[in-house]
């Protein structure tokens, strides 16, 4: 491992709005499942989460955009999650949480109806490894459950094949889905959703690679959570 990343690694320990549960912590459920607004925000605000996040853009640029909301960033790689934290300790945001963690856990995280939005931003397309998917089958019913009954998932991606196969495994599901473009930026140019980029994104768009998005929610979910 490189100095940077041990030192990154390191800092990470500091971050109070970083969280880093171990497996064990996480069975059966983790210690702030159902208690994240009251024990961790302090406020009764609605939360959304983003899986895979990376480096964190779109949490900070949303927590940024959108102060009566607390936002949740999920991701697997400590180096990615320490440039979202020293952003958010730098912009001074108190709606911004980051979590050291599997997708796979979300259940264990959160209560159902706890989670009002769920974002998906250029998810690994996991080519041949369908059901690792953050858009298969078994993920979606992790969502519904932890969703709200309203609650939205947007996906973003530039693999047309994730892509399809996300519209084929939607049109078999309860959902409605609200959105879908092959072409984001030059279909819906004036959507919100254009308005927040991944540094990657960024670049790609510069190339010229088309950005896909899906926007849907389901037909039936459980109720809201008890304050």
């Amino acid at each position: 491992m490189s100095k940077k990343k041990l030192i990154r690694f390191t800092e990470n320990i500091s971050f109070p709005h970083l969280l880093q549960p171990r497996y064990s912590e996480l069975q059966p459920e983790f210690r702030l499942k159902g208690r994240w607004r009251n024990d961790f925000f302090r406020n009764n605000h609605p939360i959304t989460l983003e899986l895979g996040c990376g480096k964190g853009e779109y949490t900070v640029g949303l927590a940024s955009e959108y102060p009566d909301r607390n936002f949740i960033g999920i991701d697997i790689k400590g180096a990615r999650l320490w440039r979202g934290c020293k952003t958010v300790e730098e912009k001074e945001l108190s709606n911004v949480a980051f979590i050291r963690s599997r997708a796979d856990h979300v259940e264990s995280l959160f209560e159902p109806g706890e989670i009002g939005e769920i974002w998906i931003t250029f998810p690994d397309p996991q080519p041949g490894k369908e059901r690792k998917r953050l858009t298969s089958p078994v993920f979606l019913k992790r969502y519904q459950r932890i969703l709200t009954t309203s609650g939205i998932v947007h996906l973003k991606t530039d693999d047309c094949d994730l892509y399809d196969y996300t519209c084929r495994i939607l049109n078999e599901s309860p959902v409605e889905i609200m959105l879908a473009t092959r072409d984001l930026y030059a279909e819906q140019r004036n959507e919100p959703v254009s308005r927040f980029q991944t540094y990657y994104e960024s670049i790609w768009l510069e190339q010229g690679k088309k950005i896909a998005y899906l926007r849907f929610r389901f037909h039936q979910q459980p109720k809201e959570p008890r304050n």
